[in-house]
């Protein structure tokens, strides 16, 4: 197995995620989109960091994720 393939999993993973987000909730969301798309690429690049710098990268990705959660939130809720 390539050492990469984990990460293109996961880039695809959110890619997906995100297309899916935009295509439900509608385009009248350009900055909560725009944010939603920055946090989904500051998360590939933690991602790609190496080493764990003491644990503030796993702690990073998981305030990205929870970012991410709630951009996403915003966008479901604004669409309602």
């Amino acid at each position: 197995m390539h050492r990469f393939a984990p990460a293109v999993y996961v880039l695809t993973g959110i890619i997906i995620g995100g297309l899916a987000v935009a295509c439900t909730a509608g385009a009248n969301q350009p900055n909560m989109q725009a944010a939603l798309s920055s946090l989904q690429a500051a998360k590939a690049e933690l991602i790609q960091a190496r080493p764990n710098k003491g644990g503030h990268r796993e702690r990073a990705i998981n305030f990205v994720n929870a970012a991410i959660s709630e951009t996403e939130n915003g966008i479901a809720y604004a669409g309602n």
